[in-house]
Formats: C-alpha cells, structure tokens, sequence
C-alpha cells in the first residue's frame, strides 16, 4: 500500500463552542474539541472509565455551519484525519499540536441537544455535512485558541480487552 492511511472518526461530546475565525482570505476555521469516554472492569472488578479529549479543526463552509449549529455538550460524528502542526507561543519557544482536520461533521441530537443534557431533549435529529472544498492555503493556523489541557485524564493499564482488534 503506498502512502499509508491517515483516517479518523469520532463520536463525542463538544467541551466548548466552537470557536470560528476567519483567515486574511475571508475563509472561515473552526476549533473545538470533543470528548470520547472508554469503560471497561479491571481486574479486581472495579469499573474504570478513560476520557480523552480530541482538537478538531474544520474550514471553510462546514467551519461556518460547525458554528451555527454546534454548542456545549452538543454530540457530533466527526471524519478527518489527524495533522501535527508546529507553532511559536509568546515567549518564542516552538510548541506541537496534533488534532484532527475534518472532512466531514454529522450533528447528532436534537438543534438544541447541548442544551437539554440530562432532561431528556434532544430527540433524533441529525446534520450530516461533509468533503467540503478547500480553498486557499491552510498551512498556516494561526495561533491556537487558549484550551486548557488539564482536561479528561484517567490512567488506566492497558487490558487485552482493549485491543482494538
């Protein structure tokens, strides 16, 4: 196979709204992050539970609608794939992010569902958008938003139970 893949897909809850800029050029970016839990019994019978938190970045159209129609606590099926990106903070030192471009953007739950966690609205609807084009040179991100990484965490060793195959 030449060229290897490079393909992910989330399902997960927005930690924020999302925030969306514009580029010099008039294109829209989107970031936001999401996050996906894990549970599973350990060896001793307790249940444990992982959360990690994935930064998705999307541009153009979808970046706009991501906008519109995504909130807080909000659930989205997300498609991309993963990008590591370099950048320079404020005191000159290179930092490295890795996150997910997305290609496509289903919007699960009801327009409002972020806002109704846990009182059971929602209901069933969904938005799914996708492969938009992209115009322009994306390379350049800009300065990442200001997100705190001290969000998620668990440890947790590894079982075979949580090979993926």
């Amino acid at each position: 196979m030449a060229g290897g893949v490079n393909k992910v897909i989330l399902i997960g809850n927005l930690g924020a709204d999302p925030e969306v800029r514009f580029t010099p050029g008039g294109q829209a970016v989107a970031n936001f992050r999401i996050a996906t839990s894990e549970s599973w019994t350990d060896k001793n019978g307790q249940k444990q539970e992982r959360t990690e938190w994935h930064r998705i970045v999307v541009w153009g159209k979808l970046a706009e609608l991501c906008g519109e129609y995504l909130k807080k606590g909000r659930q989205c099926y997300v498609e991309g794939r993963l990008q590591t990106r370099e950048w320079t903070d404020k005191e000159n030192r290179k930092n490295y992010t890795t996150e997910v471009v997305a290609n496509a953007v289903t919007f699960l739950g009801g327009r409002d569902a972020g806002d109704n966690m846990g009182s059971g609205g929602g209901g069933g609807g969904r938005r799914n958008f996708g492969s938009q084009p992209r115009g322009g040179d994306n390379s350049d991100y800009g300065q990442p938003p200001p997100m705190d990484d001290g969000m998620g965490g668990g440890g947790g060793g590894n079982n075979e139970d949580d090979i993926p195959f």
